[in-house]
């Protein structure tokens, strides 16, 4: 496991609740697993948030994910302006798999469809990747957020093509980078992880509690 810290600054003022701007139901899960008060500031219909996803050519995944959840921090703070809404900390996130030579490039986002699930969940078949997860806290709208990307490492088992259509079918690829989620059906075609099993999920607790706590935000 490894947490990066970017710049950022220390708050002295108590915060009741957060923002949090992703749509993620597993996010929210884990933000009221620790007792987190917050409200949604999720992108609008009309935003093209998708587009901030997009690597660029060869973008390394530390990268392009610091990159991502700085970006959607950025979109967060502006939506939050246009709303007029009263001040609490933003919370941003995003998640990315690498796998390091792998013919598609490093980063393995979303799947496209069916036939992309299958190519990528062949790619992991047998391998050891990493999943890194960027968190930023903005703690006021006037500096940069504060953020850490969490790194955990991921054994996959040798998955025959009868696996990996059965767990295609499911549905539960689609919407999730690498095309799987740890959390559902995903956690039986993993042997072992090295790290945050809920940084894998979407958001390292650890590391989020410690951007809580700087920001001095309460908890239930």
């Amino acid at each position: 496991m490894l947490g990066l810290f970017c710049k950022g600054i220390l708050t002295t003022v108590s915060n009741s609740f957060i923002y949090l701007a992703s749509q993620s139901p597993r996010r929210q899960e884990l933000l009221k697993q620790i007792g987190v008060r917050f409200e949604m500031l999720a992108p609008d219909p009309n935003e093209d948030s998708e587009s901030i996803e997009i690597p660029f050519p060869n973008e390394k995944a530390r990268v392009y994910v610091e990159r991502v959840t700085l970006a959607k921090s950025m979109a967060a703070l502006a939506r939050w302006k246009k709303q007029s809404l009263p001040w609490a900390p933003i919370l941003c996130a995003d998640t990315t798999v690498s796998l390091p030579n792998s013919p598609a490039g490093e980063i393995l986002g979303k799947p496209r469809d069916a036939e992309d699930a299958a190519h990528i969940l062949a790619m992991l078949s047998g391998k050891t990747h990493e999943v890194l997860t960027a968190v930023a806290l903005s703690l006021n709208p006037s500096d940069q957020p504060i953020c850490i990307v969490q790194v955990s490492t991921v054994q996959f088992a040798n998955l025959s093509p009868e696996q990996i259509n059965t767990y295609i079918a499911s549905g539960e690829p689609f919407g999730k980078a690498g095309a799987y989620g740890i959390q559902g059906l995903g956690g039986t075609l993993i042997p072992s992880i090295q790290g945050s099993y809920s940084g894998i999920m979407g958001l390292p607790l650890f590391e989020t509690t410690q951007l809580l706590d700087r920001a001095q935000v309460t908890r239930i």
